[in-house]
């Protein structure tokens, strides 16, 4: 989640908006990223009551109107948090691939590496206010569209967990069917 959200900062400040800069947020400092509802409440009692675990860092700050490029400059910093989960899950398999003959405590935490990081980029791929999806959505959406976006991000939020919480099963079988097919790719990178 670090990575992520450092990757969101950097992408902004490339794109001329300093804000996470600024704010001290462009460290891979975890204290700098916690947020204590997403990061620690929320989590723990999901956990407690049996949900699905459900969490996240505290985001990083922007200023859209100083990033270049507008709605697709926005949409840039969006996709550069999912991008960096995708890589870390890429570079995770290849050392999966390395030592999963070898080392069962190196593939071990390699393939839970790829199984969070592909996880994590495609729930936030959703387009879903304020989840990473939304904001490349706005970027392509008609203006009708972008109204209901914009009235919804309000309670985005909201929606999002309820998504988690109702239908965290079906949820969950759509993010596997498609991490799965993510690591058929990887396997064929790899030819394993």
């Amino acid at each position: 989640m670090i990575i992520h959200e450092v990757m969101h900062g950097m992408v902004s400040y490339w794109l001329g908006d300093n804000t996470a800069k600024a704010s001290g947020r462009l460290t891979l400092n975890p204290l700098k990223h916690i947020d204590p509802v997403m990061t620690i409440i929320l989590p723990m009692l999901l956990y407690i009551s049996g949900g699905p675990i459900f969490g996240g860092a505290k985001p990083v700050p922007l200023n859209t109107r100083k990033i270049n490029g507008g709605d697709f400059g926005v949409a840039l910093v969006a996709l550069a948090g999912p991008l960096s989960n995708l890589f870390i899950a890429f570079i995770s398999f290849g050392i999966l691939a390395v030592f999963s003959q070898s080392n069962p405590v190196v593939s071990q935490i390699a393939a839970v590496s790829v199984k969070v990081n592909l996880g994590f980029m495609i729930f936030n791929l959703i387009p879903i206010p304020p989840l990473d999806g939304s904001r490349v959505l706005y970027a392509l959406a008609p203006d009708f569209a972008r109204d209901i976006m914009s009235k919804m991000e309000k309670y985005g939020f909201i929606v999002v967990i309820m998504l988690v919480v109702v239908f965290s099963t079906s949820l969950t079988n759509v993010i596997s069917g498609i991490e799965n097919e993510i690591v058929k790719v990887f396997m064929g990178i790899f030819s394993i």
